[in-house]
């Protein structure tokens, strides 16, 4: 009797036991479905590695979107280039380096990279800054001096080089090029191992404020013939303008005309497009919040993240901007 009683109540234990078991299960599978992801930023004293610091909670506030992992890299070409060998899946560049990588040119030379925008970010303005006793105050005044131009490969270096070039220099006018990030090229400014550096970054950059805490420093206008070279030679430059007597910019004496190049927040075009979706909508989202921690995302209109890109918009991305009211993607 007591025998048939547990043959009568095993199906009932087993059932049990699998509804148990697919309960307990149910979040592993669910997180089975999350992507992680690589983020790839800049050097730790420029603007990009903050940003992934910040918007690395923002994206993992995602069921589609697991652990997100924030590095350090050389910036945008080095993003690029690890977007394209899968290390990296989602990175913050220049614009002037992603025009490159889409249409195969400059350091892509026939190598056309799969690159998708997921927002245009702010704009990097391109700040020359010389020591007071160096005597440059243009940039042809640039030629036979010790200039710093960010790292190999970093978005800083690719702008030095447009820039001289629209000067009619290359590295071979200089006294001694140094392939410097902020920081070191600070301290060898204050050092007297440099005259001038450049410093393509939003404003301020936090380098150059402090740089001016120690050392007497002149900023050095793109403007004239240089300007207009680079807005006619490349798509992805505009007029910028640094008012003078703004305390959060250096509080100028004068007004400083340069150019600018807006960043990008890029994904490679085999993104998940649930993927990026999310990441535009939640990247929007806290734009609206009125909680951005890093002054750079304050410098844009969330409404013109997909304007004016030069890189296609991801088509996961594109779905969300549809429903943002009068959005339009690129049509590139």
């Amino acid at each position: 009797m007591n025998l048939i009683k547990s043959f009568r109540t095993l199906p009932m234990a087993l059932a049990a036991g699998l509804a148990l078991s697919l309960a307990a299960g149910a979040p592993q599978a669910a997180k089975a479905q999350e992507t992680n992801l690589i983020f790839g930023t800049g050097g730790t004293s420029g603007s990009y590695y903050p940003i992934g610091g910040a918007l690395k909670r923002v994206f993992e506030d995602s069921d589609a979107i697991g652990d997100v992992q924030v590095v350090s890299t050389g910036a945008s070409v080095a993003n690029i280039q690890n977007i394209q060998d899968g290390l990296n899946q989602v990175a913050i560049v220049m614009s002037d380096v992603a025009y490159d990588a889409v249409e195969g040119k400059g350091q892509f030379e026939g190598n056309k990279v799969d690159l998708k925008a997921i927002a245009g970010l702010y704009p990097n303005v391109v700040q020359i800054v010389a020591t007071a006793d160096s005597g440059i105050k243009t940039v042809a005044d640039l030629k036979g001096k010790r200039v710093g131009v960010g790292k190999v490969g970093s978005g800083v270096e690719q702008s030095a080089q447009k820039v001289l070039e629209a000067a009619g220099m290359t590295y071979d006018d200089l006294a001694r090029v140094s392939n410097t990030g902020y920081a070191d090229s600070v301290t060898d400014m204050s050092n007297g191992n440099l005259d001038a550096a450049f410093f393509t970054s939003g404003v301020p950059n936090s380098s150059i404020t402090g740089l001016m805490q120690t050392n007497d420093i002149t900023f050095v206008p793109v403007d004239g013939e240089v300007a207009e070279k680079l807005l006619a030679a490349y798509p992805y430059y505009e007029s910028y303008e640094i008012p003078a007597g703004k305390a959060d910019a250096y509080d100028l004496q004068n007004t400083l005309d340069t150019v600018a190049i807006r960043n990008m927040l890029v994904v490679p075009g085999s993104l998940d497009d649930t993927v990026a979706e999310q990441l535009a909508e939640k990247f929007y989202a806290y734009l609206k919040s009125g909680n951005v921690s890093v002054g750079a995302l304050t410098q844009f209109d969330p409404a013109t993240m997909d304007k004016g890109l030069v890189a296609p918009v991801h088509p996961g991305a594109a779905e969300f901007y549809k429903t943002v009211e009068g959005g339009e993607t690129s049509s590139q």
